[in-house]
């Protein structure tokens, strides 16, 4: 089985580093046309020659659609989201602009992202959305941040929803949901905090005893956005090494 996205336009958002990054690469190799989206513009420009960048906050719906709309995306993979440098504290401490912060970087975003491209993917009765959710929307969080377990739980929600509007339209809505990868300086804070031997127990609790990469969900990503994966919409695919979530 070959994956070809040769003449596809594909739009990935929070394509500047990590697991993004690794998503924009893995569709170049398949031929796309890549257009890297990211409110870090200085990271972007870093990105390898040939990939199109939009420097963008997504929270912005207005800026988001105005940017992403007249590109006429083929396949959106939202990869934007994180925990945006927050660290765990007792849910009494959380204030709102805190749980804002995350709701909007995962889940607000998306919905702009999706509602700039779904016009265009319904004119053409065709097109791909993947989400990159998080183990932390299946379970609770190993970040212990509340507000981005229920981030990412509302992710999937939404990507489920997404899926039962749309499938009328030949547009199918997955969504990816990685399990712990030391893609981002909040995600190596969190590695390092564990220290060797809490490092080596999460290891060890792998089935597949190591960590994930950002090929490893770049490959998933690719199949459900592929031909190959046409009748599969409204799904959430753990890849984390392991036989469960």
């Amino acid at each position: 089985m070959r994956i070809d996205f040769e003449g596809r336009t594909v739009l990935v958002t929070g394509a500047a580093r990590g697991i993004g990054q690794g998503i924009v690469q893995g569709f170049r190799e398949a031929g796309a046309r890549v257009v890297a989206v990211d409110i870090d513009g200085a990271a972007l420009a870093e990105l390898p020659d040939g990939v199109e960048t939009v420097t963008l906050d997504l929270a912005d719906g207005a800026a988001t659609a105005a940017a992403l709309s007249p590109l006429g995306a083929d396949v959106l993979v939202h990869a934007a989201g994180g925990v945006r440098g927050q660290t765990p504290k007792p849910i009494e401490e959380v204030g709102d602009a805190d749980w804002m912060e995350i709701y909007e970087g995962n889940v607000l975003s998306a919905l702009h992202a999706a509602q700039a491209v779904i016009p265009a993917m319904k004119a053409k009765g065709a097109g791909r959305i993947v989400t990159i959710s998080s183990g932390a929307g299946l379970r609770p969080s190993l970040t212990g941040i509340q507000s981005y377990c229920s981030a990412k739980h509302g992710l999937v929600g939404l990507t489920r929803q997404l899926a039962h509007e749309l499938g009328r339209f030949g547009i199918t809505v997955n969504s990816v949901a990685p399990g712990f990868l030391r893609t981002s300086p909040d995600y190596e804070r969190q590695w390092q905090s564990y220290g060797p031997e809490g490092q080596a127990r999460m290891v060890a609790g792998i089935a597949m005893r190591r960590l994930g990469e950002p090929e490893d969900i770049a490959h998933a990503v690719l199949f459900l956005a592929s031909a190959q994966a046409s009748w599969i919409t409204g799904q959430v695919l753990p890849v984390t090494g392991n036989p469960f979530p």
